[in-house]
Protein backbone atom coordinates (compact mmCIF):
# COMPACT_ATOMS: atom_id res chain seq x y z
CA UNK A 1 0.00 0.00 0.00
CA UNK A 2 2.99 2.28 0.36
CA UNK A 3 3.96 4.44 -2.58
CA UNK A 4 6.54 2.88 -4.87
CA UNK A 5 10.17 3.87 -4.40
CA UNK A 6 10.24 4.99 -8.02
CA UNK A 7 7.65 7.69 -7.60
CA UNK A 8 5.19 8.09 -10.43
CA UNK A 9 5.39 11.47 -12.14
CA UNK A 10 2.63 13.89 -11.19
CA UNK A 11 1.64 16.72 -13.53
CA UNK A 12 -0.52 18.88 -11.29
CA UNK A 13 1.42 22.15 -11.37
CA UNK A 14 2.20 21.90 -15.10
CA UNK A 15 5.68 23.10 -14.10
CA UNK A 16 8.66 20.70 -14.25
CA UNK A 17 10.36 21.78 -10.99
CA UNK A 18 7.13 21.91 -8.99
CA UNK A 19 5.85 18.61 -10.40
CA UNK A 20 9.16 16.88 -9.68
CA UNK A 21 8.84 17.81 -6.00
CA UNK A 22 5.18 16.75 -5.87
CA UNK A 23 6.15 13.39 -7.40
CA UNK A 24 8.79 12.54 -4.78
CA UNK A 25 7.48 14.28 -1.66
CA UNK A 26 4.18 13.18 -0.16
CA UNK A 27 4.24 16.19 2.18
CA UNK A 28 4.51 18.43 -0.88
CA UNK A 29 1.51 16.71 -2.48
CA UNK A 30 -0.49 17.07 0.76
CA UNK A 31 0.48 20.74 1.01
CA UNK A 32 -0.52 21.37 -2.60
CA UNK A 33 -3.89 19.76 -1.88
CA UNK A 34 -4.30 22.00 1.16
CA UNK A 35 -3.53 25.09 -0.94
CA UNK A 36 -5.97 24.02 -3.68
CA UNK A 37 -8.86 26.35 -2.86
CA UNK A 38 -9.82 29.79 -4.12
CA UNK A 39 -6.87 29.84 -6.54
CA UNK A 40 -6.19 28.08 -9.88
CA UNK A 41 -5.07 24.50 -9.34
CA UNK A 42 -1.65 24.98 -10.97
CA UNK A 43 -0.96 27.96 -8.68
CA UNK A 44 -1.82 25.85 -5.63
CA UNK A 45 0.40 22.93 -6.62
CA UNK A 46 3.34 25.18 -7.48
CA UNK A 47 3.21 26.38 -3.86
CA UNK A 48 5.22 23.56 -2.23
CA UNK A 49 8.20 24.08 -4.57
CA UNK A 50 8.08 27.84 -3.99
CA UNK A 51 8.02 27.32 -0.21
CA UNK A 52 10.94 24.86 -0.38
CA UNK A 53 12.99 27.22 -2.56
CA UNK A 54 12.38 30.17 -0.23
CA UNK A 55 13.37 28.03 2.76
CA UNK A 56 16.63 27.19 0.98
CA UNK A 57 15.91 23.49 0.57
CA UNK A 58 14.82 21.07 -2.16
CA UNK A 59 12.13 19.37 -0.07
CA UNK A 60 9.58 20.11 2.63
CA UNK A 61 10.15 18.90 6.18
CA UNK A 62 7.18 18.80 8.56
CA UNK A 63 9.38 19.28 11.65
CA UNK A 64 11.09 22.32 10.13
CA UNK A 65 7.84 23.96 8.98
CA UNK A 66 6.09 23.24 12.29
CA UNK A 67 8.92 24.96 14.16
CA UNK A 68 8.94 28.12 12.01
CA UNK A 69 8.06 31.46 13.58
CA UNK A 70 4.44 32.00 12.40
CA UNK A 71 5.00 35.61 11.32
CA UNK A 72 8.19 34.77 9.45
CA UNK A 73 6.53 31.81 7.71
CA UNK A 74 3.54 33.97 6.72
CA UNK A 75 5.94 36.58 5.31
CA UNK A 76 7.71 33.84 3.32
CA UNK A 77 4.42 32.84 1.68
CA UNK A 78 3.47 36.48 1.06
CA UNK A 79 6.66 37.33 -0.88
CA UNK A 80 5.93 38.22 -4.50
CA UNK A 81 4.72 36.19 -6.26
CA UNK A 82 2.58 35.08 -3.32
CA UNK A 83 2.11 31.35 -2.77
CA UNK A 84 -1.66 31.85 -2.38
CA UNK A 85 -4.29 34.56 -2.60
CA UNK A 86 -4.50 34.40 1.21
CA UNK A 87 -0.87 33.76 2.22
CA UNK A 88 -1.36 34.57 5.92
CA UNK A 89 -4.23 32.17 6.55
CA UNK A 90 -2.68 29.46 4.36
CA UNK A 91 0.66 29.76 6.16
CA UNK A 92 -1.17 29.11 9.41
CA UNK A 93 -2.96 26.09 7.92
CA UNK A 94 0.25 24.60 6.53
CA UNK A 95 1.92 24.94 9.92
CA UNK A 96 -1.10 23.35 11.62
CA UNK A 97 -0.95 20.46 9.14
CA UNK A 98 2.77 19.95 9.77
CA UNK A 99 2.34 20.20 13.55
CA UNK A 100 -0.38 17.54 13.32
CA UNK A 101 1.89 15.28 11.23
CA UNK A 102 4.72 15.69 13.74
CA UNK A 103 2.43 14.92 16.66
CA UNK A 104 0.56 11.95 15.16
CA UNK A 105 2.90 10.50 12.48
CA UNK A 106 6.40 11.56 13.52
CA UNK A 107 6.41 14.11 10.71
CA UNK A 108 6.03 11.40 8.03
CA UNK A 109 3.15 12.12 5.66
CA UNK A 110 3.20 8.55 4.35
CA UNK A 111 2.39 7.37 7.87
CA UNK A 112 -1.18 8.46 7.18
CA UNK A 113 -1.71 5.58 4.77
CA UNK A 114 1.15 3.16 5.34
CA UNK A 115 -0.89 0.88 7.64
CA UNK A 116 -4.42 2.00 6.75
CA UNK A 117 -6.45 -1.21 6.60
CA UNK A 118 -9.21 0.08 4.33
CA UNK A 119 -10.27 2.97 2.16
CA UNK A 120 -12.75 4.03 4.82
CA UNK A 121 -10.01 4.15 7.48
CA UNK A 122 -7.71 6.15 5.20
CA UNK A 123 -10.52 8.61 4.42
CA UNK A 124 -11.11 9.07 8.15
CA UNK A 125 -7.43 9.75 8.74
CA UNK A 126 -7.32 12.28 5.91
CA UNK A 127 -10.43 14.04 7.23
CA UNK A 128 -8.72 14.38 10.61
CA UNK A 129 -5.95 16.48 9.03
CA UNK A 130 -6.24 20.24 9.68
CA UNK A 131 -7.74 21.95 6.64
CA UNK A 132 -9.11 18.74 5.09
CA UNK A 133 -12.88 18.49 4.84
CA UNK A 134 -14.60 15.45 3.33
CA UNK A 135 -14.37 16.61 -0.29
CA UNK A 136 -10.67 17.48 -0.09
CA UNK A 137 -9.97 14.19 1.71
CA UNK A 138 -11.84 12.20 -0.97
CA UNK A 139 -9.98 13.96 -3.78
CA UNK A 140 -6.61 13.27 -2.17
CA UNK A 141 -7.62 9.66 -1.51
CA UNK A 142 -8.48 9.35 -5.21
CA UNK A 143 -5.10 10.87 -6.15
CA UNK A 144 -3.33 8.34 -3.91
CA UNK A 145 -5.23 5.46 -5.48
CA UNK A 146 -5.16 6.53 -9.11
CA UNK A 147 -1.63 7.89 -9.38
CA UNK A 148 0.48 7.04 -6.33
CA UNK A 149 -0.13 3.33 -5.87
CA UNK A 150 -1.89 3.60 -2.51
CA UNK A 151 -4.85 1.26 -2.90
CA UNK A 152 -6.27 -0.11 0.36
CA UNK A 153 -9.41 -2.22 0.06
CA UNK A 154 -12.44 -0.13 -0.84
CA UNK A 155 -10.47 3.02 -1.70
CA UNK A 156 -12.62 3.82 -4.75
CA UNK A 157 -15.83 3.55 -2.74
CA UNK A 158 -14.38 5.71 0.04
CA UNK A 159 -13.33 8.35 -2.51
CA UNK A 160 -16.90 8.52 -3.82
CA UNK A 161 -17.37 9.93 -7.32
CA UNK A 162 -13.71 11.05 -7.34
CA UNK A 163 -12.62 7.42 -7.21
CA UNK A 164 -14.47 6.41 -10.37
CA UNK A 165 -12.27 5.17 -13.21
CA UNK A 166 -12.13 7.24 -16.40
CA UNK A 167 -13.67 10.25 -14.66
CA UNK A 168 -12.33 13.78 -15.04
CA UNK A 169 -13.57 15.41 -11.86
CA UNK A 170 -10.52 16.51 -9.90
CA UNK A 171 -6.74 16.74 -9.61
CA UNK A 172 -6.75 12.97 -9.11
CA UNK A 173 -7.49 12.61 -12.83
CA UNK A 174 -4.89 15.04 -14.18
CA UNK A 175 -1.95 13.42 -15.94
CA UNK A 176 -1.17 16.16 -18.48
CA UNK A 177 -2.57 19.13 -20.40
CA UNK A 178 -5.36 17.15 -22.11
CA UNK A 179 -6.80 15.70 -18.89
CA UNK A 180 -6.35 19.10 -17.20
CA UNK A 181 -8.58 20.64 -19.89
CA UNK A 182 -11.19 17.90 -19.31
CA UNK A 183 -11.20 18.44 -15.54
CA UNK A 184 -11.48 22.19 -16.02
CA UNK A 185 -14.41 21.71 -18.40
CA UNK A 186 -16.14 19.42 -15.89
CA UNK A 187 -15.70 22.00 -13.12
CA UNK A 188 -17.15 24.73 -15.33
CA UNK A 189 -20.14 22.54 -16.17
CA UNK A 190 -20.67 21.78 -12.46
CA UNK A 191 -20.52 25.48 -11.58
CA UNK A 192 -22.93 26.37 -14.37
CA UNK A 193 -25.37 23.67 -13.27
CA UNK A 194 -25.20 24.85 -9.65
CA UNK A 195 -25.79 28.44 -10.76
CA UNK A 196 -28.75 27.40 -12.90
CA UNK A 197 -30.22 25.38 -10.00
CA UNK A 198 -29.84 28.37 -7.70
CA UNK A 199 -31.56 30.59 -10.25
CA UNK A 200 -34.40 28.08 -10.52
CA UNK A 201 -34.92 28.18 -6.77
CA UNK A 202 -35.35 31.95 -6.82
CA UNK A 203 -37.94 32.03 -9.59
Amino acid sequence: MDADTDSPALHLAQDPEADELLSRSRLAALTGMLLDQQVPMEWAFKGPATIARRMGTDDLDAHEIAAQDPEAFAALLAEKPAVHRYPGSMAKRIQQLCQYLVEHYGGDAEGIWRDAGSGAELLRRLQELPGFGKQKAQIFLALLGKQLGVTPTGWREAAGAYGEAAAYRSVADITGPESLAKVRAHKQETKAAAKAAKGGEKS
